[in-house]
């Protein structure tokens, strides 16, 4: 499913003009993104947790010159973590 198409789901089980569920999609993904930026996190029961942790830096390979060691700096990546209710949703 893409972004459009969740928002045609969003707007028909809402009972909301396509427009105003897009807004309210980018509301929620601006927000979950802001807010994980600034090192919170964001908790939604039973589906998940999203938040940010470093990925420490490390010494790596040049694919195009495997003999050549690089240096691959310290970043920041998204994280997910799922929550009870759609673990046991997927099992079943």
């Amino acid at each position: 499913m893409n972004k459009a198409k969740l928002i045609d789901v969003i707007a028909a089980k809402a009972e909301v003009p396509k427009r105003q569920a897009e807004i309210m999609l980018e509301t929620v993904l601006e927000t979950i993104t802001s807010t994980i930026k600034s090192g919170g996190e964001v908790t939604l029961t039973g589906f998940g947790a999203f938040s940010a942790r470093k990925r420490a830096a490390r010494m790596g390979v040049n694919p195009q010159r495997p003999k050549e060691k690089i240096q691959i700096p310290e970043v920041t990546v998204p994280k997910f973590k799922a929550g009870k209710a759609l673990k046991d949703a997927l099992k079943s």
